[in-house]
């Protein structure tokens, strides 16, 4: 049956409905956090003192810090950080595992990783950097925050429980935010990470949790199955579970630090009961670490 104009601009609608509050909660989530353009470690024309150097032959009198130079008997210059726009891809698992809720009084897992994406988006944009999903351009500007925004709110689900994003759209020198509950299959992050260490791309594994996820509280018989439908598992003493589950969990937070680490990233994570300022700013702040 073709469709008219009409049932595409009703479709149309009905996926971008909640595209006003997405774009309202971004907006005071990001005006809690400080913009601000990101140093590069090495000399240049930027704002932020760095470290004192001895002068060279080059180097004009005008340039001399000459307090410094008197506490000796050399002259030395006062180097400042070079700070430029940095292009900065954001990720947001889509998989069918990121709509769970535990309860009607917080967000889903993917309402706030989004919301989390938007507001540093429109953090990193105020701060004159370019910005874009990973695998699109991006680019700078108020109008920026926009697209990303429409992007996600249209955005649908995966069909299976996870996915993963797309390696070969890495860019060298990039810096990325991927944002998952990192609970299914991780062999896509190893792989990640050894490709994005040597591209010289940098950047943070955020895990987002539901409160229950992150401390099982179920106990006597509960069928548990994935929103995809393709797991399941039914149980007769849940609380029998909780401990293997705990430290599974672990193992697994445990195995991403170490991943992380190795590759010159940061890993955090986050539960959906908590206020996610503080997540937020951690981020803003590694990233231009």
């Amino acid at each position: 049956m073709t469709q008219t104009s009409a049932d595409l601009r009703a479709q149309a609608d009905a996926a971008s409905a909640h595209l006003p509050g997405l774009i309202l909660s971004a907006e005071r989530l990001a005006a809690m956090i400080a913009p601000g353009a990101h140093g590069l470690r090495r000399a240049g024309p930027g704002e932020d003192f760095w470290q004192y150097r001895p002068a060279h032959s080059g180097d004009t009198a005008r340039s001399i810090d000459w307090r410094r130079s008197a506490r000796s008997d050399a002259q030395f210059v006062r180097d400042r950080e070079a700070q430029t726009a940095q292009a900065v891809g954001l990720w947001v698992s889509s998989g069918q595992g990121m709509t769970y809720t535990g309860g009607t009084d917080r967000p889903s897992k993917l309402q706030r990783a989004q919301v989390m994406a938007l507001a540093l988006a429109m953090v990193l944009l105020r701060g004159g950097e370019k910005v874009g999903l990973l695998g699109q351009q991006a680019r700078a500007g108020r109008i920026q925050a926009d697209r990303l925004a429409e992007h996600m709110a249209t955005a649908t689900p995966r069909d299976t429980d996870s996915d993963a994003p797309q390696i070969l759209t890495l860019r060298p020198n990039q810096r990325l935010v991927l944002i998952s509950d990192f609970l299914g299959d991780p062999s896509w992050v190893g792989d990640l990470l050894d490709r994005a260490a040597g591209m010289g791309v940098r950047g943070v594994l955020l895990q987002v949790l539901d409160p229950d996820e992150e401390t099982f509280p179920y106990s006597g018989a509960v069928d548990f199955r994935s929103l995809s439908g393709g797991m399941r598992h039914d149980s007769r003493d849940a609380s029998g579970l909780r401990q293997a589950y705990l430290a599974r969990l672990a193992e697994r937070r445990d195995w991403l630090l170490q991943r992380s680490r190795a590759a010159g990233w940061h890993f955090g994570h986050h539960s959906t009961d908590h206020a996610p300022a503080h997540a937020l700013g951690w981020v803003y702040q590694v990233l231009g670490g």
